[in-house]
């Protein structure tokens, strides 16, 4: 297979730090051309990466056959329309999470895609994790004995104005909901990757700090899932003191992770305690990107595909009351 050529739509802070530098730097991959509405920063941004191809409608990026796939980082409310059209003009989709607004929308994207035989990715790219695949893999080994308890805490305070180019966020039809859109379905994909199917939901979404917000500023859900683990997940946009964090109970030890975004795994059982370090890629989407280049050369879906895409879309419909 030649080297693939990509599209990136959407050129904002996380493309410049991660997505365009993964694109270029993966062996067999080329980014070929950029699209964003204003077209001077389009083209800055272009320059800056050694792109002779910008574009300030998405659509004509689509109309560029050279191109064989895309990668979608717009604000949520944009994804399914840009995904189907992209899918409708032959590109590879691989799209920022979450999918869509909601499950919807995620079955208008993968429906677009399975007809024009492309194939779709979900930027769920904590899925790679090394912290998360070793917790799999002790899992799985039977060290904790069964797991019984889940427990994720991501906090930090965020507050933008308008015309701030995060500030989207903040809007209901934008951005769908508050910090379990933004980055709590981040973790709803890892306690889904860890165990499986999702039986029973209970949740709530509130306004503790900032209550003129048209989205939440704190959630939690409970998540049962199938092989009776509990899952709970508390975020919040209102904590002046940052934490993101992930336990796991089991019947014969536990799991902790003081960083989710880090390298440091602590585990305790009756023989006692050990730490373990499993540091990310310097770039956290470049192994996203390889996995699905890997799906595209050997004629495979990529491990974070548009139906796990859609799994978790389910659960942030039920938290949003959709």
């Amino acid at each position: 297979m030649n080297s693939v050529k990509w599209g990136l739509i959407g050129c904002g802070d996380i493309s410049r730090k991660r997505v365009a530098p993964a694109l270029a730097a993966a062996s067999g991959s080329e980014l070929t051309a950029v699209a964003r509405k204003d077209a001077s920063l389009a083209e800055s941004f272009a320059r800056e990466f050694g792109v002779d191809r910008w574009y300030a409608d998405w659509r004509d990026l689509l109309k560029d056959d050279e191109i064989e796939a895309v990668y979608i980082a717009t604000p949520v409310y944009l994804h399914a329309e840009q995904a189907v059209a992209a899918a409708e003009a032959g590109k590879h989709v691989l799209c920022e999470k979450p999918l869509a607004l909601d499950a919807a929308g995620c079955d208008r994207i993968i429906d677009a895609c399975s007809a024009a035989g492309v194939t779709l990715g979900t930027a769920y790219y904590r899925h790679f994790y090394p912290l998360v695949l070793r917790v799999k893999e002790i899992i799985a080994s039977g060290e904790i004995g069964d797991p019984v308890m889940a427990d994720v805490q991501a906090f930090e305070w965020f507050d933008r104005r308008p015309g701030d180019p995060r500030s989207w966020l903040l809007e209901k039809d934008k951005a769908g909901g508050g910090p379990m859109m933004d980055f709590g379905c981040h973790r709803i994909e890892v306690l889904q990757h860890l165990f499986g199917t999702t039986d029973r939901i209970q949740s709530g979404i509130y306004n503790l700090q900032f209550h003129d917000r048209e989205v939440e500023d704190t959630a939690r859900v409970s998540l049962l899932f199938a092989g009776g683990v509990l899952g709970n997940i508390q975020v919040s946009h209102a904590s002046f003191t940052s934490r993101d964090s992930v336990e796991i109970l089991g019947t014969r030890g536990s799991l902790h992770i003081p960083v989710l975004n880090g390298r440091e795994l602590i585990i305790r059982t009756e023989k006692g305690e050990r730490r373990e370090q499993h540091a990310p890629h310097a770039n956290l989407h470049q192994p996203l990107i390889e996995d699905f280049l890997a799906a595209l050369r050997e004629g495979q879906s990529p491990a974070v595909d548009g139906r796990a895409g859609k799994e978790v879309s389910l659960v942030l419909d039920r938290i949003n009351g959709r």
